[in-house]
Parts: C-alpha cells; structure tokens; sequence
C-alpha cells in the first residue's frame, strides 16, 4: 500500500496526432498503462472505478487503503459470501491479512468458534487479537487436519476458508466442514493449472464449495458503507498494519512479507 496525500489537479490536451493525453496543470505529464497505478503519483481511471468516501472520525487515509484489496476480501467473505450467524463455528486455513480479515469479520459477526490453520506458529499470538480462538499447526499433528477439527466441533464447522491457494489445503478446508451443511468459501489465488481435488459425488454430502472475489463486495455502491460498519462493528483496521517503510525500503518490505512477519506494510513516498 502506498500513501499520498498530494492531489494536483490535472488537464486533457488534444496534440496533432488527434489523440489526448493528461498532463498536470504545469504541463508535467501523466503517464498510464493499462491503468496500472502502482507506486505512480498519478493516474487516470475511469469514473466506475472511484469510490467516494466520507471522512469518519475512526477511518483515517492510512487505514482506508486497506479496504481497497485484502481486507475488504476477508470480511466479505465472511459477511457476503458465507454470511456467518451469530454461535457459528468457523475455520480459516491460512492466516494472512486475507485470514486474518475472515477472523476479525466472522468475530464481528458473533461467531463462537473460530479456528485458525497455519505452518506459522508465530501467527498465533496476532490472530487471538483478531478473533481466534483456537490454532491448529499442520506441521505439529499426525492426523489431517480436517479429522482434528470434526472432533473439536462434533463434525465440523458451519464455514471454513480457504485463503492460500493451495489445493490441498483447500480440500482439508471442504472436508473440515460438516456434512449437511457446511460451506467452504474459496479466496486463495490458485496459480496452478491442476483441477480441483474433488470428487463430484462428494457434493451429495450437502457441503458446498463457492468462490469470491472480493468479499462479493460491490465497490461503488458498497465500500461507503464498508467503512462506515468498521467502525460500527469495531473492525479493528489499524492491527493490519504491522509495518511503516519508506518507499526506499521497499525491498525490506517484501522480505517481512515473505516471511510472514508482516501483514500490510504502508509505505510512504
């Protein structure tokens, strides 16, 4: 995430070409591609893609741009896509911003279990401040996973989460949630070209198994009132944000990413 507060106004000049181009009102010009904007100043996009929001008291610029990506894609899991009730029990596997996210949206909820599943034992103790309630490390147990949680939910959970893009976490994921019912809510990335790891008759079961993008969240007509429900429902924003860099560090950045000691990093031009 990057931060700038800098807005300069900027104009549309026609050249002899016949095409425009924008430039600032100093004559600086603005450059875009494909309305990539990453680490850029400026940018131009089109109109459906601005989201106007109201200042709110608890909502600050650094803790807004958390609900343009990431964030906004766990909560809505948790609130659009599932639509956790009230004493659910849920599990998350993967216990990154996105988890931790589908954490702090299913506790807002009043979600009575939530279990967390990672590799990253560290990821615990800022998982309890996000909801959490119980960890399960992989690596520490001989049974899978799915089997520890149906004994710790007399079948399994109501939802489970799905946030690394690994296929076979995403099975343990299906099969953690409870026959009859139970949803599985898919938000990892899946960059590999294998095909899901299930089989057909396993959906007569009753579990089901559906994808979001985004949390399911409508941007332009949904963000304004996103922001405004973290404050309403305490959606603790600012614990996100593990880290502040300037932009020369960026390089750091990633390495406490990659690592997994950091969740966001803001980085400051």
């Amino acid at each position: 995430m990057c931060e700038n507060f800098g807005v300069n106004p900027m104009r549309k000049v026609m050249f002899g070409d016949g095409k425009s181009r924008f430039s600032t009102v100093d004559g600086k010009p603005i450059f875009h591609f494909m309305n990539t904007s990453t680490f850029a100043d400026y940018t131009v996009v089109d109109s459906a893609c601005v989201v106007k929001l109201r200042p709110e008291p608890r909502l600050s610029l650094k803790n807004l741009t958390l609900l343009s990506c990431g964030v906004s894609t766990g909560i809505g899991g948790a609130w659009n896509t599932a639509n956790v009730q009230a004493g659910s029990s849920v599990a998350i596997f993967g216990l990154g911003a996105v988890g931790l996210a589908v954490a702090e949206g299913a506790r807002a909820r009043g979600a009575s279990k939530i279990i967390g599943v990672d590799i990253n034992p560290e990821k615990f103790i800022r998982a309890q401040e996000m909801g959490i309630t119980d960890f399960i490390n992989p690596r520490d147990e001989e049974k899978p996973v799915h089997e520890i949680i149906s004994e710790m939910t007399e079948g399994g959970v109501h939802y489970s989460f799905e946030c690394t893009g690994n296929l076979d976490v995403l099975r343990e994921s299906f099969l953690s949630t409870h026959e009859g019912w139970g949803l599985t809510v898919m938000l990892g990335i899946h960059a590999s070209p294998k095909l899901l790891p299930l089989h057909p008759m396993e959906f007569f079961n009753g579990r089901r198994i559906v994808g979001s993008v985004f949390g399911d969240f409508k941007g332009k007509s949904q963000l304004p009132h996103l922001a405004t429900e973290c404050i309403h429902k305490d959606v603790k924003l600012e614990n996100f944000i593990t880290h502040e860099l300037p932009f020369e560090e960026i390089n750091k950045a990633f390495d406490l990413l990659i690592t997994g000691k950091s969740l966001r990093c803001l980085l400051h031009l």
